[in-house]
């Protein structure tokens, strides 16, 4: 059953999507809403005791956030979501916080280059370069972890491809909250779920997509990996919404990956929007899924 916090974030945004119809019918401009959800994240509330800093992560302007009393030898690479269009790590800075918790690690968030001023692969590229930072501090690939949402998570796979093609040592595993994996919005539950998502549509997603795709096919395996042949990549760790509109971007990805002899945790969440972890500590659902992560990361590591 969900709770009653879910339930009134989730009429929350309703209302919110309700509201941003009416004053962008056509869409909200896309300078608006970077510059909009950059003022909306100035407002977010961190966990106690949580510390950022900046960082220049091999030529990407990146920022560091630590929890108290985390673990020194590993590290979490998180890639944000956002479309691929928006996003930052001061967007970023609460899921942050509350991954280094549950990771006990530091987490590294790359302010990666954005489309549609750079598109693929100028992303994967910068993740690549971010990934090359931390092993040149010291941390070793066992002892990395790579993680994003949404986009950030399509963009964490594209990651791991280029290092699987250029024969380079992978993380230790990967924690995927919602990713995107199809740039070309193909998949069924666009359709089926689009009335109870009340984040994410098909149209806005075909958009972005093709904004990141540049001159590329949006079905680019490198972009879109749901078409890549997903062999060779380390542990995953998949969560979606039930009522998410990019549900089969995680449920097929996640069926092919094991396919291929992928480890493979997947787990859909009843009654949960896209990337529902945001909204921790105050909705109960989110801890659950950070609790999960935890023991999933505690799992890589043996702790």
């Amino acid at each position: 059953m969900v709770s009653p916090e879910a339930r009134a974030e989730i009429a929350k945004m309703f209302a919110k999507k309700r509201e941003e119809a009416k004053r962008f019918p056509g869409g909200r401009p896309l300078d608006v809403a970077r510059r909009e959800w950059e003022a909306e994240a100035r407002l977010y509330v961190l966990p106690k005791g949580a510390r950022f800093s900046g960082a220049d992560a091999g030529g990407v302007k990146s920022e560091w956030m630590e929890m108290p009393h985390v673990g020194k030898n590993r590290a979490f690479l998180l890639l944000h979501g956002g479309g691929y269009d928006a996003g930052s790590p001061r967007t970023h800075r609460k899921l942050a916080a509350l991954l280094s918790r549950a990771a006990y690690a530091p987490v590294l968030t790359p302010d990666y280059r954005l489309a549609p001023e750079h598109p693929f692969p100028a992303a994967v590229k910068d993740a690549l370069k971010a990934y090359g930072y931390l092993l040149s501090e010291g941390f070793t690939e066992d002892n990395i972890i790579v993680g994003g949402d949404s986009a950030g998570g399509g963009l964490a796979l594209s990651m791991l491809l280029a290092l699987r093609e250029a024969g380079a040592k992978m993380p230790k595993a990967a924690v995927l909250l919602s990713p995107w994996t199809d740039l070309t919005a193909s998949s069924g539950s666009y359709e089926k779920l689009r009335k109870r998502d009340p984040i994410i549509t098909r149209e806005g997603l075909r958009e972005a997509g093709l904004w990141y795709a540049g001159k590329r096919d949006p079905a680019d395996p490198m972009a879109s990996p749901l078409f890549a042949d997903p062999s060779g990549l380390p542990p995953l760790l998949i969560h979606a919404g039930a009522d998410e509109t990019m549900l089969d971007d995680s449920r097929i990805f996640a069926e092919r990956a094991r396919a291929a002899g992928v480890a493979v945790t997947f787990k859909i969440y009843d009654g949960m929007w896209h990337v529902h972890h945001h909204a921790a500590p105050e909705v109960p659902e989110a801890v659950v899924a950070l609790n999960d992560v935890a023991a999933f990361i505690r799992s890589q590591f043996g702790d």
